[in-house]
């Protein structure tokens, strides 16, 4: 296989302090590759700006402004993670035979990239990237993450364990995934559903050298949680079950009452009967909350609002001239509006 034209899609959500850092290097990494005649001159990095509320534009801007290889798209408002990732990989599918994701933080480590590509090259539509191990994680984050991955594999999901969306996709496997017009998106679980010829490379997470993560517990469990009901009944099925076996130990128990009435041994006791309709009746609004949960995820489907709205592509046009008046007025435009958020 000839040099492959590739992408770095890179989704960016309020990362002015790590920014300037990740652009150097993935600018110098991509020369390298180039030099190293492993990509195409062509490659380019796009950074996606999640509807960022810092300067986190105005740093892709005006990187654009300077090379070739770097470009930027920028989406009207905060669209969530999932989505802009989903915005990278669509933009730049049309201009290059394969698209690599990676987070803004470089935790991922980078240098597998050279990997990625030679397991395109041999033949591979996806590639994941894979941690080896989980030492730098806290115990809860270790213990969490190890019980989501299995219970999801219980749950019949087809996951890869301890693989987020560090991942190279080819060009087929990109056009395979625009089919699946879900607005609920979780890519973690919908790329392996493509079922093209697919491997995974390992590699040690690194630390993070600035900035707050964008993924703290809350937003993790609302992320295994989507996860779990977008690709998965079974919870739904589990409370009817549930119901079942308390309908079964009612008629068992109902059975023994009337046992002990007739035999006039019974005793009015307050607290058993409070006790069972409190259980009972949180089980029922558990039950009536899950089902409503997918209900909502039916309600969203139905309308078929877009994931996300661009509102400047800097990828999919001519590079900008930096000496134009127009361009160097918005790249101040833009400093001052951060300056005064």
């Amino acid at each position: 296989m000839s040099m492959p034209n590739v992408t770095l899609v890179v989704p960016c959500y309020n990362e002015e302090e790590i920014l300037p850092h990740t652009i150097n290097v993935l600018h110098d990494l991509v020369l390298e590759l180039i030099r190293e005649k492993r990509i195409s001159e062509k490659s380019r990095i796009l950074f996606v700006d999640d509807g960022s509320r810092d300067a986190t534009w105005s740093f892709i801007y005006k990187a654009s402004l300077q090379t070739e290889h770097i470009r930027g798209l920028k989406l009207a408002r905060n669209a969530g993670h999932q989505s802009a990732l989903l915005a990278g990989l669509f933009a730049a599918k049309t201009a290059s035979d394969c698209v690599i994701s990676l987070d803004a933080d470089l935790q991922d480590d980078i240098r597998v990239i050279r990997l990625f590509i030679e397991k395109f090259k041999e033949g591979y539509e996806i590639v994941y990237g894979v941690r080896r191990k989980r030492d730098s994680d806290t115990f809860f984050k270790r213990a969490t993450a190890q019980g989501f991955y299995k219970l999801m594999e219980k749950l019949g999901v087809p996951l890869i364990y301890n693989h987020a969306d560090y991942r190279l996709m080819g060009k087929r496997a990109l056009d395979a995934l625009e089919r699946f017009d879900e607005v609920n998106l979780f890519l973690r679980g919908i790329v392996p559903l493509i079922g093209f010829r697919s491997t995974s490379v390992y590699y040690d997470r690194q630390e993070r050298l600035a900035g707050d993560t964008k993924y703290p517990l809350k937003k993790m469990l609302a992320f295994a949680f989507n996860g779990i009901t977008s690709f998965s009944v079974t919870p739904i099925r589990f409370v009817m079950l549930t119901g079942c076996a308390f309908f079964l130990t009612s008629l068992i128990f109902l059975c023994y009452f009337l046992t002990l009435k007739f035999m006039g041994e019974t005793e009015i006791g307050w607290t058993s009967l409070i006790t069972s309709i409190w259980l009972i009746g949180g089980l029922q609004l558990m039950a009536i909350g899950l089902i409503g949960e997918y209900i909502g995820k039916v309600y969203q489907e139905s309308k078929r609002r877009p994931k996300y709205i661009v509102d400047m592509d800097l990828f999919n046009m001519a590079k900008p001239n930096r000496r134009t008046s127009e361009h160097e007025e918005l790249v101040n435009t833009m400093d001052r509006a951060t300056k005064t958020n």
